[in-house]
């Protein structure tokens, strides 16, 4: 019970109320939802969100809030619907220059395997980073991440990778936390020190790996909090991903892993060996590599736009991963080269048109289950009193309209800790 809640007296002061919410949806609880809990989202009308400092102090019928809360703020939702600060759990957004050439590639038929072994792909976005200076790479970030605040996502996750020498990849960490420092939207910093392996080290990625074991994991694990491999037999295999993954844990980095996204190697068992934090794409996997992460409780992050951004027909087979008790996240991928996209609106549209998923299912995995798989579902990623004051106010009517509507932003404004950080 909050103090105010306890007696009659005057109106507790709040220094925000968000009022004339047309309808509030949300999932509840700390830790991710699979199975049939998936699509367990409340839906209220005429509810109110009183929040203070950078925390949500009630939720309820707005009349009580009303009565009990003296807001130095209100904000109108205008009837729209609310829904919590969307959370994209896997996005590459430290670069600098785009890949348009090699999306033109693809339309006319060439594979992304095919453009990084003729020095595209990965590689080509190693020379944008190792030559710009920390600064420049900010400032290339920055008008990103407004991007993504405007389109409703307050957290992300973030990873490096185009840099791929020990000195480029912690530039990049740098990078990532000086812009978490200077804007409204929350990173979560990755190491991905195995994306792809150095032209330096052509045809000796086991001496890549050493280097990433032996030098770039120790100094990076007081600026990122996940380490990360792109498991594929093009680039890391399973042995060398096993390495990667067990030297990063050993000085203390949590896993997230790249695995089975172009073929059925076998990378969904190595996550649930390693008792990663999140296996992510999964477009090939396996029933036997289902089984493994849900024996393990490894979250599958999916990117249902990369497949049809790289022409790809595979899907993701998501409904199985729902079935076996698995608890999806929702995520853009947003990268240069397969798939530059910020919005977790179109993503949870795909998720419906590809996966199957109902509204209530996409809001989940676009919030609750994409907060905790970055370890943060008792801080954030649902509407409830003590978690982070994180929503996101939309024109739409209701929770349906997320996956029904397709190629607009809804938002009318997002409100990140407690404050009203961005207006449409």
């Amino acid at each position: 019970m909050t103090p105010s809640s306890q007696g009659s007296g005057a109106p507790a002061p709040c220094a925000l109320l968000v009022v004339g919410i047309g309808e509030l949806a949300t999932p509840r609880g700390d830790g991710p939802l699979g199975g049939a809990a998936l699509g367990r989202v409340d839906r209220a009308r005429g509810q109110a969100v009183a929040c203070d400092g950078d925390r949500i102090l009630a939720v309820g019928p707005e009349p009580e809030l009303r009565a009990r809360f003296a807001a130095n703020e209100v904000l109108d939702a205008s009837g729209g619907l609310v829904i919590p600060g969307l959370v994209d759990a896997h996005t590459h957004p430290v670069f600098l220059g785009t890949r348009e050439g090699e999306f033109e590639q693809r339309i006319a038929g060439r594979s992304y395997v095919e453009i990084a072994a003729a020095g595209g792909g990965i590689r080509s976005s190693l020379r944008g980073v190792r030559g710009a200076d920390e600064a420049a790479l900010v400032a290339a970030l920055l008008p990103r991440l407004d991007r993504f605040l405007a389109l409703g996502t307050t957290t992300i996750e973030a990873k490096t990778g185009y840099g791929l020498t020990v000195a480029d990849e912690l530039k990049g960490l740098d990078v990532i936390a000086k812009a978490d420092r200077h804007h409204a939207v929350d990173l979560v910093a990755t190491c991905l020190g195995g994306h792809d392996v150095p032209p330096e080290f052509e045809g000796r990625a086991s001496d890549w790996v050493e280097v990433v074991a032996k030098e770039l994991w120790p100094a990076a694990a007081s600026k990122a909090t996940f380490a990360d491999v792109f498991t594929e037999s093009h680039v890391f295999g399973l042995d060398d991903s096993r390495r990667l993954m067990e030297s990063a844990r050993d000085v203390g980095l949590e896993l997230r892993m790249h695995v089975d996204q172009l073929t059925a190697l076998g990378g969904a068992q190595l996550a649930a060996e390693l008792g990663a934090r999140s296996a992510d794409h999964l477009e090939h996997v396996t029933p036997e590599g289902i089984r493994a992460l849900a024996e393990r409780g490894v979250q599958p992050v999916l990117c249902p736009l990369v497949p049809l951004y790289l022409g790809e027909s595979q899907e993701a087979p998501a409904r199985a991963m729902v079935d076996a008790g698995l608890a999806p996240a929702l995520s853009t991928d947003f990268n240069p080269g397969s798939c530059y996209c910020m919005s977790l609106f179109e993503v949870m549209s795909w998720g419906a048109l590809r996966y199957g998923f109902s509204a209530d299912e996409a809001l989940t995995a676009a919030t609750l289950n994409a907060a905790a798989s970055l370890g943060l579902g008792s801080d954030r990623g649902s509407i409830e009193p003590g978690k982070r004051a994180d929503l996101v106010i939309t024109d739409l009517t209701s929770a349906a309209h997320l996956t029904y509507e397709l190629g607009r932003s809804p938002v009318r404004a997002v409100v990140k800790d407690g404050r009203v950080a961005w207006r449409g």
